[in-house]
């Protein structure tokens, strides 16, 4: 059997209350968890904010584990290309991207203040933009 680990403090850690990670404190953890055999290290949002950028510039090749950039799917009414939060997710430059959408009609309706089936169409955009075979 195998096990793979994905790992998220970096970006869902690092959210917790009272905890402030410098980027050579993230460079470390992500060579620890590295050593550690950390199949995957989610690594933030690159484009959210400056830290985070940096690392994904900063960090060189790890011996094992890939690393994942994370973002939400592009916002109603804007294509993913075009989308200022979306368009630093590919200068990261990283193999794996994990995307977040909404499921709930609730929170699509109420959250997004979007319909249903533009929340299909903002998941299905963005994740041809992330994808390596798209168009350009």
């Amino acid at each position: 059997m195998n096990l793979t680990i994905y790992d998220t403090t970096l970006r869902d850690g690092s959210q917790t209350e009272g905890l402030a990670l410098s980027i050579e404190d993230k460079l470390r953890i992500a060579y620890l968890l590295d050593r550690l055999g950390v199949d995957f290290i989610e690594g933030g949002w690159p484009g959210a904010n400056p830290k985070d950028g940096e690392f994904f510039r900063r960090l060189p090749p790890l011996s094992h584990s890939q690393l994942v950039a994370f973002c939400s799917t592009r916002k109603a009414g804007l294509q993913a290309s075009s989308d200022p939060m979306l368009v630093p997710i590919l200068a990261a430059n990283t193999k794996w991207v994990t995307i977040f959408g909404k499921s709930w009609d609730l929170q699509v309706t109420e959250g997004l203040r979007t319909t249903l089936e533009e929340n299909l169409a903002m998941i299905a955009d963005t994740i041809v933009f992330c994808s390596p075979d798209r168009v350009r």
